[in-house]
């Protein structure tokens, strides 16, 4: 009787290992069934989840940080240098290369859930304080995702329409307030100039003439929409967005808690590599047009494949969606039943930042001053380890050395 032989993959087995003890350090439990469970989702579990992830984030642009962190610290506002009678918010759009990027990936790090870099169509603005010059916040704006179901069941189109129309919304991926203006509620600011005739008209600038990829047709895009989503759950930032009667962002749902967060870039290049041994296309298939959902259909095939639950792409973290109509017809235009978009209620820039200012930010920084109180130096606290702020002392030291030779 032939002796039965048994080949055990290690890589396999290697990577389940992996995978799991992943997910229990980040609090997934098994249930009676033996599936693994998310941990409970409210605001501690939601930051906890996304640690590794952020401390992922930081040690990718260590360099950046390194290289150039005290000298952008000029840029952000001790709370001494804020006069909040006189705060005049504008935008300046970002080009790809600029010593404005690198600010804007720097000052990114101090989102405490990582922001995400955005793929396709892109328009990224550091939002300043006119009067003193400092860094009042982050805007950027991108492709929206295909499927979002509580967005497509309002706007109730057809897979053909979504295709055609979807070019006429972008998302807001990342967007807030920098310390210490997120303390007298500068993010309610942010977040209102997406309804702006300045917005459709940086968007009408950029990609107006827009041509399909595929069907090499001029779409004539405008921007009718603009979806968010909330970091943490259910969103105390967005919700009751309203000035004088008019609605600047309305929440429409929530997310259904899957995607691909707690995921490490790590991780899911060795669920590449698995996938390229077995000679899956999923391995590199992430050509334009792609975007987010090429990354978790290949982790969900890798999942599957390694034998696993597939189930376990739903992270169970659901996230609460807004839409910004920057066209009051916007339904209709996104649904076909309107060709024109209808701009006519959009205000300028400063004037909806002053109603920010009157509404919001002022009554704030007057019930609570603890604004004054915030110094600059610790935005290096708020993204530096010990072991970081060790390294950029290093670089100075030996950028010192080679300035007196």
């Amino acid at each position: 009787m032939k002796a039965r032989i048994i080949t055990i993959d290690t890589a396999t087995a290697s990577l389940k290992r992996k995978l799991r003890r992943h997910l229990k350090v980040l609090g997934y439990e098994k249930n009676d069934r033996g599936e693994l469970v998310p941990p409970a989702a409210d605001k501690p579990a939601y930051r906890a989840a996304h640690a590794l992830q952020r401390q992922d984030r930081i040690a990718r642009y260590g360099d950046l940080i390194c290289r150039r962190g005290e000298e952008f610290l000029d840029y952000f506002a001790s709370g001494s240098e804020i006069c909040v009678p006189r705060i005049a918010p504008e935008l300046e759009r970002i080009r790809q290369g600029t010593w404005q990027s690198e600010l804007f990936r720097f000052a990114s790090l101090l989102w405490q859930i990582p922001v995400s870099e955005g793929f396709g169509r892109r328009m990224r603005f550091l939002v300043w304080d006119q009067h003193n010059h400092k860094l009042l916040g982050l805007l950027a704006l991108g492709d929206p995702v295909f499927n979002l179901r509580a967005r497509d069941q309002l706007v109730g189109w057809s897979a053909k329409e979504r295709s055609k129309s979807l070019v006429n919304i972008l998302d807001a991926y990342v967007m807030g307030a920098i310390p210490p203006y997120n303390q007298i509620l500068a993010g309610k600011l942010v977040a209102c100039l997406l309804k702006t005739s300045d917005m459709v008209r940086y968007f009408k600038e950029s990609y107006g003439a827009t041509v399909g990829v595929i069907s090499k047709e001029k779409k004539r895009a405008r921007l009718a929409m603009i979806t968010t989503t909330s970091a943490l759950g259910r969103s105390s930032v967005y919700n009751r967005l309203r000035i004088d009667g008019e609605q600047y962002l309305e929440s429409i749902g929530f997310t259904t808690g899957f995607g691909h967060f707690h995921i490490p870039d790590d991780l899911f290049e060795e669920m590449r590599a698995f996938l390229r041994k077995r000679r899956d296309p999923y391995a590199s298939n992430h050509r334009f047009g792609d975007g987010p959902s090429w990354r978790m259909r290949a982790i969900r095939k890798a999942i599957s494949s390694l034998g696993m639950n597939p189930g376990l792409i739903q992270h169970g973290f659901q996230r609460e969606v807004f839409i910004c109509r920057t066209a009051s017809n916007a339904l209709d235009v996104l649904a076909g039943r309107a060709k024109r978009p209808n701009f006519s209620q959009l205000k300028s820039l400063s004037s909806v930042a002053d109603a920010c200012l009157a509404r919001w930010v002022r009554p704030r920084a007057e019930r609570d001053p603890r604004y004054r109180e915030w110094d600059k130096s610790q935005i290096l606290d708020l993204i530096c380890d010990a072991k970081m702020k060790k390294r950029m002392s290093s670089s100075r030291a030996i950028s010192i050395q080679q300035a007196a030779r």
